[in-house]
């Protein structure tokens, strides 16, 4: 990646709504130009995708928590198949596999405590090979994810 590259995709983490016109003049190009820049960035997966930020609270999700998951067994089998059953529940917002004390961190977002309780009882308590889920409620966002910084990696040049 050069440093319009850099740009491109600073400029599309902030605003994946502007028009390919608007782009190619912050950056001096002609629109057909940055069109084919753009693709390659889509084509070599640096641009994965495209997407709204929702507000989860206009949407009714009113509460969101994190459930740490340790699984009961750490073979291939048994941790594909909780992977592939927790893509399915529609309340997990993201699943992540860490090493440490917990094998899981699952970001939730639910209407209400009912909701969040029956989740955490009926369906993520019940998936085959879970042995213990700890549940942290989410008081507060301090920051939201912003994309990904990209000073850090091109600073050396």
């Amino acid at each position: 990646m050069d440093t319009t590259d850099r740009k491109i995709v600073a400029t599309l983490q902030e605003n994946g709504r502007i028009t390919n016109v608007e782009l190619a003049r912050l950056n001096n190009m002609a629109p057909s130009s940055m069109l084919e820049r753009v693709r390659r960035l889509e084509e070599r997966g640096i641009i994965a995708g495209y997407r709204a930020e929702l507000n989860p609270k206009e949407l009714g999700y009113n509460v969101e928590a994190f459930v740490m998951i340790i699984l009961d067994h750490h073979q291939a089998t048994g941790i594909e198949d909780f992977e592939s059953v927790i893509r399915k529940v529609s309340e997990v917002k993201s699943c992540t596999h860490v090493a440490g004390r917990y094998d899981y961190i699952v970001h939730v977002a639910v209407r209400d405590i009912d909701h969040l309780g029956d989740l955490i009882k009926h369906r993520l308590g019940s998936l085959a090979g879970v042995e213990k889920q700890e549940t942290f409620l989410v008081l507060s966002t301090v920051k939201r994810d912003e994309g990904y910084s990209l000073e850090p990696l091109f600073n050396n040049e």
